[in-house]
């Protein structure tokens, strides 16, 4: 429940008319200063100056990205509740919005060029690493089986990479966050999360092995093909199971021992697959308890599904006797 300092807060920072429009442009989803500026048609000294009063009043989130900071619509707290009902507030017919709204279309419309071009670079390394493995439909719906077990609201996608996974499991959760280090990467994400619709799904620039997030905030976190990439595997589940929550769910996604020692070579593969042995120790030693693997066999990678739950006090067993039955 917020108090009558924060509401006051609040409504002080909302009513002014770009703060307004700042605010119904953020709900769509992340913008950067320079974006804002070139919808608005304002200098950036003084669009970042309405940003600043709008994060500090709780309205709107802030967050880096190397060089670059990015605004949000607040996702919690006194600031966020009070910030949606004020859009409600706003005419859909105004003009002024109007025209924001396809100024921001065109921003999305060359975010969505820019992704197709970086797609287009590198599609044939992505097509020949495929072509090894098991049709990646059929690795996404086991995804889906396995998170459909089980009600899980806060989902962490580790390496998130194009967001795909957040595209997949997405409608199944109340929260997605997708953290990975490249930001080519990060925007062809946001575009494809923005096509989806998945606007409670976002992502944000963050080192696997230092996530920027608070321990117990998730309760279910995917790694999907990540770990052949990582220098220590095992620090990256160990950092997963950190923001897990009691009874939170890990689940890696990444191919079991193989001999392709070009992966190695053209596509800076950092280790040619995994045993249960070493994923199910990591998990162990980060102090979640191992489930039955699921084995999807390809021609000739074969992808492993592990999972692992932090445990409950009192319900040890119960997700050992299930993840025997997947």
């Amino acid at each position: 429940m917020a108090s009558l300092d924060e509401v006051l807060t609040g409504l002080r920072a909302a009513a002014e008319p770009t703060r307004l429009r700042l605010l119904a442009l953020c709900a769509h989803g992340d913008l950067t200063v320079t974006e804002l500026t070139q919808i608005l048609g304002q200098s950036q000294p003084r669009v970042s100056r309405h940003l600043k009063l709008l994060v500090e009043a709780g309205l709107l989130d802030r967050f880096r990205e190397g060089t670059w900071a990015f605004y949000r619509l607040a996702e919690s707290g006194a600031g966020s509740e009070l910030a949606r009902r004020t859009l409600g507030l706003l005419p859909a017919d105004d003009a002024t919005l109007r025209l924001d709204a396809s100024r921001l279309n065109a921003i999305k419309r060359e975010r969505a060029e820019s992704a197709d071009a970086y797609f287009r670079a590198n599609a044939g390394q992505w097509r020949s690493i495929r072509s090894l493995h098991v049709d990646e439909a059929e690795v996404e719906r086991a995804l889906v089986e396995v998170v459909q077990d089980g009600p899980h609201r806060d989902l962490l996608d580790m390496g998130t990479g194009t967001g795909r996974i957040l595209e997949v499991l997405g409608p199944l959760v109340e929260r997605g966050l997708g953290l990975d280090a490249s930001r080519e990467m990060l925007a062809v994400a946001r575009t494809s999360l923005e096509a989806a619709g998945l606007r409670h799904c976002h992502v944000r620039q963050a080192d696997m092995y230092q996530l920027p997030l608070s321990d117990d905030s998730f309760d279910l976190v995917t790694i999907h093909q990540v770990l052949h990439f990582a220098e220590r595997p095992g620090a990256v589940v160990a950092e997963a199971a950190r923001v897990l929550r009691p009874g939170g769910r890990l689940i890696v996604v990444d191919f079991a021992p193989h001999t392709l020692e070009e992966l190695r070579d053209e596509h800076s593969h950092r280790r040619l697959g995994f045993t249960d042995a070493e994923v199910q120790g990591w998990c162990r030693a980060a102090g979640l308890q191992p489930a039955e693997p699921r084995r999807l066999p390809g021609a000739p990678l074969t992808v492993v599904l592990w999972q692992a739950l932090r445990p409950v006090a009192g319900h040890q067993d119960d997700f050992q006797s299930a993840g025997a039955k997947a």
